[in-house]
């Protein structure tokens, strides 16, 4: 798996550059195949793990202007380490650096307080190329379900660390996700850092303002209160102090902040919609999952009545388009080329 994967990447590097293979890492579908074309069934257990360690391993010892840090658990924590050392050897300077250092900190920050869906985060990986561009993958786990999700990043498509950043997100879909990096986000976003900028003070009574019973007199009144939505248990009050002397001039500033986790972004999501009516957006962000089963059982058994729909569904929409029958017969090519595809994926 290290000599193909390292095969593959030069072949790649020496046809279409760096940034090419860059933007294929940060593409889910591709990502995939390459790793079932190193060895993996598409659904085996440690396919990102393995996959970007083996790819690691082989760049270590391939000349071609790329380079991978990080990994699964404990070494995800050695990626800033890392990455000083390849931005020395690849003479980067200090400046590029220390951005990617604060590159690999921030993507795994957003993905586990800003974007909450279940699944923490256990494994990261940055991938940086002699131009100091980059590509970030990592991989979390909903620990109760045994579900992996994948979550995928390219530099020069990233504008905001906290605004739609990912190129793609794999895995299977959840309920009532926070993603506060949603463009429908932005304003609960801004409250947010008008909430820390305020003072410690002026928070607490904020929170305290969102108990469902203010009074012994109001208990019968209904109180708009989203059910997905609870405040949590412990806040981190040293955090908001730190946050509020540095006074975070925008979302990104304030997720970078040392120590604000989850807790904390969840009670900032919950005061701006309960009491300033800006509602963070709760849809999830997984954009490619597994959409009627696989027929080995894996993530679940293949849905025969939602594949029949589905194809129906198809079907019926070409019928019913206004198109000649010299068009037509080109559409149901495509679609049965589409559906032939699919299946040998």
């Amino acid at each position: 798996m290290v000599k193909l994967s390292g095969a593959i990447t030069e072949a790649i590097v020496e046809e279409y550059g760096t940034g090419d293979m860059l933007r294929r890492i940060s593409d889910p579908y591709w990502f995939q195949s390459f790793s079932c074309a190193i060895g993996f069934d598409w659904h085996s257990s440690g396919t990102t793990t393995v996959s970007m360690g083996a790819l690691k391993e082989a760049l270590k010892e391939k000349d071609v202007g790329i380079m991978v840090a990080g990994g699964k658990g404990r070494a995800s924590k050695n990626t800033p380490h890392e990455l000083r050392i390849i931005g020395k050897n690849m003479g980067l300077g200090e400046e590029k650096t220390d951005f990617l250092v604060k590159v690999s900190r921030m993507a795994a920050k957003v993905d586990s307080a800003a974007v909450q869906d279940c699944h923490r985060i256990y494994h990261h990986t940055m991938v940086v190329d002699e131009n100091g561009d980059w590509a970030v993958v990592q991989q979390g786990i909903w620990e109760e379900k045994g579900y992996a999700r994948r979550y995928h990043w390219l530099g020069y498509e990233v504008e905001r660390f906290t605004e739609e950043p990912h190129t793609g997100i794999a895995g299977t879909s959840v309920k009532n996700a926070l993603d506060m990096t949603a463009k429908d986000s932005w304003e609960a976003r801004k409250i947010s850092v008008d909430l820390v900028n305020d003072g410690i003070e002026h928070l607490k009574s904020e929170i305290s303002s969102v108990s469902p019973q203010r009074t012994l007199f109001n208990f019968n009144e209904p109180v708009r209160r989203p059910e997905i939505l609870n405040m949590p248990k412990r806040i981190d009050w040293e955090a908001l102090r730190i946050a509020y002397e540095f006074q975070p001039k925008d979302y990104d500033e304030l997720i970078g902040v040392k120590g604000l986790g989850p807790a904390t972004v969840r009670a900032l999501a919950l005061i701006s919609e309960l009491i300033y009516g800006e509602r963070p957006s709760w849809k999830d962000p997984v954009r490619y999952s597994f959409a009627v089963g696989g027929k080995d059982g894996v993530p679940h058994p293949v849905n025969r009545k939602a594949m029949d729909e589905a194809t129906a569904f198809m079907e019926e929409a070409l019928n019913m388009a206004k198109i000649g029958k010299k068009e037509r017969i080109k559409a149901f090519m495509r679609l049965r080329g589409l559906s032939r595809q699919q299946s040998r994926i």
